[in-house]
């Protein structure tokens, strides 16, 4: 009692001195800005087009999963044989969208050399490079007209550098990316570089494009063939559990519990490793704030 009254006697002191020599002590409460930088997962979702939360996503994903669970079950008569079928219909809105989000990125990318091919010949006409960029957005390839639909007015009220940025965030890609930082730097320099960087663009981008597209062919059988073979025995056990009989007697069974929960995890196994092998790793953001971000995540 004697130390809390001797602080309280302190904390009085201190505030009336400083209300006689005119300093007053100032309170700061620290607030907890919110951040203005989209995580991963929502940068994916917007890049797929999909107009939810991940919070969102993942609850309609678990919701079509347990839809699914119920159907099955009703069906089988064997909520046991019905589990992983359902966590693979689950998986399913990830995957479509996975692809959606795929095809999305591969035509903005295809996309960048005819369009630089017309901010050329635009500069080649004597017009400017927001100029050219202008034209993009009213003239160009349709995925470029939807990624710089808003560039005229964005350019008009920030900048024409600021407005790149904020095309460049919205499309969020790395070849995109690589190209924007050029186009900034190209309008930074000015003069007959302008017309020579971008030529020197073209050309690369046009060889990544092909490189990227030669890799894609490749794997898209192995792909094919790698989640047949692991989706077909599932069709095939709810298929034989349909109707009463001794399939669906064995897999009510605690030997049939056993052979699902193998199956089961060896399935899962197998799905991580036909998704680990069949991966192509997609170049990382070295421009642009999700790149940052992403760093920080993994810190």
């Amino acid at each position: 009692m004697t130390l809390l009254a001797g602080l309280a006697v302190g904390v009085f002191v201190y505030f009336l001195v400083g209300v006689l020599t005119g300093y007053t002590p100032q309170i700061k409460m620290r607030r907890f800005r919110r951040r203005t930088q989209i995580s991963n997962r929502q940068l994916w979702l917007n890049q797929a087009g999909v107009a939810v939360t991940p919070r969102q996503f993942i609850a309609g994903s678990i919701a079509v999963g347990s839809i699914a669970f119920f159907l099955l079950t009703a069906l089988t008569g064997t909520p046991l044989v019905a589990i992983v079928p359902a966590a693979g219909v689950a998986a399913l809105p990830r995957a479509y969208f996975a692809r959606r989000r795929a095809v999305h990125l591969q035509r903005v990318q295809a996309a960048w050399p005819d369009g630089l091919r017309d901010i050329i010949a635009s500069i080649a006409a004597g017009r400017s490079l927001p100029q050219a960029l202008n034209a993009l957005a009213a003239s160009g390839p349709a995925p470029l007209q939807e990624a710089f639909a808003r560039f005229p007015m964005l350019s008009r009220m920030l900048g024409t550098v600021p407005a790149l940025e904020v095309i460049k965030e919205e499309l969020a890609d790395s070849t995109s990316d690589r190209v924007i930082e050029v186009l900034v730097l190209a309008y930074e320099r000015g003069g007959q570089i302008v017309r020579d960087i971008l030529e020197d663009l073209v050309v690369a981008t046009t060889r990544d494009l092909k490189l990227l597209e030669e890799v894609e062919t490749e794997g898209l059988e192995m792909k094919i063939n790698a989640r047949a073979v692991l989706v077909l025995p599932w069709l095939v056990l709810v298929a034989l559990t349909i109707r009463e009989g001794p399939f669906r007697d064995f897999y009510r069974s605690p030997g049939g519990l056993l052979v699902v929960l193998v199956a089961g995890m060896l399935s899962v196994v197998g799905g991580l490793l036909i998704a680990r092998l069949a991966r192509t790793r997609s170049e990382q953001r070295v421009f642009g704030s999700s790149a940052t971000l992403a760093v920080r995540e993994r810190s």
